[in-house]
C-alpha cells in the first residue's frame, strides 16, 4: 500500500537479496532463467515515478494553493492516502501443471495471462511497471506489478484529475471471485 512496500516487492521480484529466508524455495542460483515479459531497468520506486510524473505534477501544482499545515508531497500524500498504490498480480497453476512444459510453454501460458490482464482487468500497458515469471521456485509463477493509475472527474472542481484507484479494475471481494472464474474457464 506505502512506496516502502513497492520497494519491497521489486526487491523479492528482481531478486536482489541474497538469501531468502521466508521462502526457502527460491534457489538464487536458477535466478538467472526468470524471464521478464515487461522488464524494468530501474527501481520499482523509480518505474513508479516515471509512469505516475504527470499525477506528481498535478499534485504539486495543487499543494501551492493548499494551506501550510495540509501540504503534503506526493509520496507523503501516497502514502497517507489509504489507496494501493500498485498492485501485484500473481498468476499460478499446480506444479503437474507446469510438468513436461517447455520453457517456450510457459512463456504462452504467462502471454495468455498478460492477455488477461489487458483485455478482463482492462489494464494498459503504459500502467505496467514489470512482468516476470519466475523459473527459480519449484512452480513456475508469473508476477505482474500494475498502477492503476486513471484520470477522474472531480466533482467538485467538474475537472479531470489523475488518482490512483484499484477498485476502477477489481471493485470488490465479488468482482475478483468473478475475474477468478473467468480466468479459469478461459
Amino acid at each position: 500500500m506505502t512506496m516502502s512496500d513497492l520497494r519491497q516487492i521489486g526487491s523479492h521480484n528482481n531478486r536482489e537479496k541474497q538469501a531468502y529466508n521466508s521462502n526457502p524455495d527460491i534457489r538464487l542460483e536458477l535466478s538467472k532463467d526468470n524471464i521478464e515479459l515487461i522488464p524494468i531497468n530501474t527501481t520499482y520506486t523509480k518505474g513508479f515515478k516515471e509512469i505516475t510524473k504527470e499525477y506528481e505534477k498535478e499534485h504539486n501544482e495543487r499543494m501551492k494553493t493548499e494551506r501550510k499545515e495540509k501540504q503534503r508531497t506526493f509520496t507523503e500524500m501516497l502514502n497517507k492516502s489509504r489507496n494501493v498504490v500498485a498492485g501485484e498480480l500473481l498468476f499460478t497453476a499446480t506444479h503437474k501443471f507446469f510438468d513436461n512444459m517447455t520453457r517456450e510453454d510457459i512463456i504462452n501460458w504467462a502471454n495468455t495471462c498478460m492477455d488477461f490482464v489487458y483485455e478482463d482487468l482492462g489494464y494498459k500497458k503504459e500502467q505496467l511497471l514489470h512482468s516476470v515469471i519466475h523459473l527459480d521456485e519449484e512452480t513456475p509463477h508469473l508476477h505482474c506489478v500494475v498502477i492503476p493509475l486513471v484520470k477522474k472527474l472531480d466533482k467538485r472542481t467538474n475537472t479531470e484529475r489523475y488518482t490512483i484507484s484499484k477498485k476502477q479494475y477489481i471493485k470488490d471481494k465479488i468482482h475478483l471471485s468473478e475475474l477468478q472464474d473467468k480466468y479459469h474457464q478461459d
